[in-house]
């Protein structure tokens, strides 16, 4: 426990701390310093990918699914990654960063979404440029192993020692987020409905299971969950502002001071919201951590640059989008009604104020529909890594699945497990050894960028 404390404070933990006035100060973790200078260097790099490309994200998104040989289209990596962005982070991180840093830190949420948005194209048109053919799922496979592996690896190695040390971090950080899942799904019924423990769980395992161990039925379901949930959540969020509509104004007002600490410099209010938007947004987004890259190397696309385009437009999605929704139906609610709340308890009395006990329930269901959505995608990601470390066997395959099943049991009935450390440290390290790559491979992707830029420019 002291080893896995140590290791977590030194990924996760402030290296130090940037002192502000009047005795406060912003505390800079090693994740932040890697990210965020990163994000904005690759921001320049492809001459701000995002917004100059934004068009073109929405044209290839309505595009006809044209992937064969049971490869996914480019909608569909979105749709898989997706599933795993828009998890609990849109709903419990979006509360404890609005919890600890104010209103103002949903504005630095989407300034890091937009700096992740240029790293998420990076690193996906990376995996596509270094995609595989898949023999055991039929299609393609890839992701931050593969592309480490080919830049790191001497010629005739079969293994790259960052490949390996990427895709044990990968296997490890999911084992732990599938306990964190099925612990907020049986907390927030039992909650919600009363329901025991056990009894969800035993559901929401038996589901997954029916799902994962179909060859491939993990994309099929995801088609069906992920665009009703986020449209759904989006509706819910638009009503709540409609409703407020006299508010709004107000609330950016509130989210803009505070963000800069204009209402609160004294109290060290902009240390606060910068730092817990920023870390919110990283790691909600997922921008950098090598997890999409999985779902995009699957894709089936025209060009290696569709697939950056359709991430990058992910991560738009999940924080500009999805978080915010979240953030209004917080920020739209009486703040005296929300003093001293947090967590979910927060969220489900901002919930309860705007539709009464059936914001409670929609909570609860909108919970369960994000965090299942994000175990079935994890274990699609988690296919390329097991096969780059085990080799192309089912066996090995079946093997983790029926792991990440026992924790997804083990979590919804224990309060608290030091794995759940372990996730996060597992998506700490990965997005540390997939950094180590994506630096200096980032010519890659500028490269079919500007090839892409340049086919669009010529329709």
């Amino acid at each position: 426990m002291k080893l896995i404390s140590f290791v977590y404070n030194l990924l996760w933990g402030d290296l130090f701390a940037i002192p502000l006035p009047n005795g406060s100060s912003i505390g800079i973790s090693l994740l932040v310093l890697i990210l965020i200078p990163s994000g904005i260097f690759f921001t320049l790099k492809t001459k701000f990918v995002p917004i100059r490309m934004f068009p073109e994200m929405l044209k290839i998104s309505v595009e006809k699914n044209n992937s064969k040989d049971g490869a996914i289209s480019g909608m569909q990596a979105l749709i898989v990654s997706t599933a795993t962005r828009v998890g609990m982070g849109n709903m419990v991180g979006v509360v404890a960063a609005v919890s600890a840093g104010g209103a103002g830190a949903v504005f630095w949420m989407w300034i890091t979404a937009l700096i992740g948005s240029s790293t998420a194209f990076v690193e996906a048109t990376l995996a596509q440029l270094h995609k595989e053919k898949d023999p055991l799922y039929g299609g393609y496979r890839g992701g931050p192993a593969y592309y480490i592996h080919n830049f790191f690896a001497k010629k005739g190695n079969r293994y790259s020692v960052i490949a390996v040390l990427f895709a044990l971090s990968g296997l490890l950080c999911w084992c732990g987020v599938s306990q964190v899942i099925s612990n907020s799904i049986s907390s927030s019924f039992y909650n919600a409905f009363n329901i025991p423990t056990i009894v969800s769980t035993s559901v929401t395992v038996l589901i997954a299971a029916v799902i994962v161990f179909r060859k491939n039925a993990t994309v099929k379901v995801l088609d069906i969950i992920v665009p009703i949930m986020a449209a759904f959540y989006f509706i819910l969020s638009i009503i709540v502002v409609v409703l407020n509509l006299n508010l709004l104004p107000a609330v950016f007002v509130r989210i803009f001071e505070e963000a800069f600490g204009l209402r609160q410099v004294v109290a060290g209010g902009f240390g606060a919201a910068l730092m817990n938007g920023v870390k919110r947004g990283l790691f909600s987004n997922e921008a950098g951590s090598g997890s999409a890259p999985c779902a995009a190397a699957a894709a089936d696309v025209s060009h290696p640059a569709k697939a950056g385009l359709f991430q990058a437009f992910g991560v738009i999605i999940d924080t500009i989008v999805i978080c915010s929704c979240t953030a209004f139906i917080i920020l739209l609610a009486p703040v005296d009604l929300l003093n001293g709340l947090g967590g979910m308890e927060l969220l489900q009395t901002a919930m309860q104020h705007h539709f009464g006990y059936a914001g409670v329930v929609f909570t609860a269901i909108a919970l369960w529909l994000f965090s299942f959505s994000t175990f079935i995608g994890i274990l699609y990601y988690a296919r390329s890594n097991v096969a780059y470390l085990f080799g192309d066997n089912m066996k090995s395959q079946n093997i983790y699945k029926i792991i990440a099943l026992v924790m997804l049991f083990i979590g919804g009935m224990a309060t608290y497990t030091f794995v759940w450390d372990l996730g996060d440290i597992g998506v700490a390290l990965m997005t540390v050894f997939n950094m180590i790559a994506i630096i200096p491979m980032n010519k890659q992707a500028i490269n079919s960028l500007d090839e892409y830029s340049a086919i669009v420019k010529k329709k």
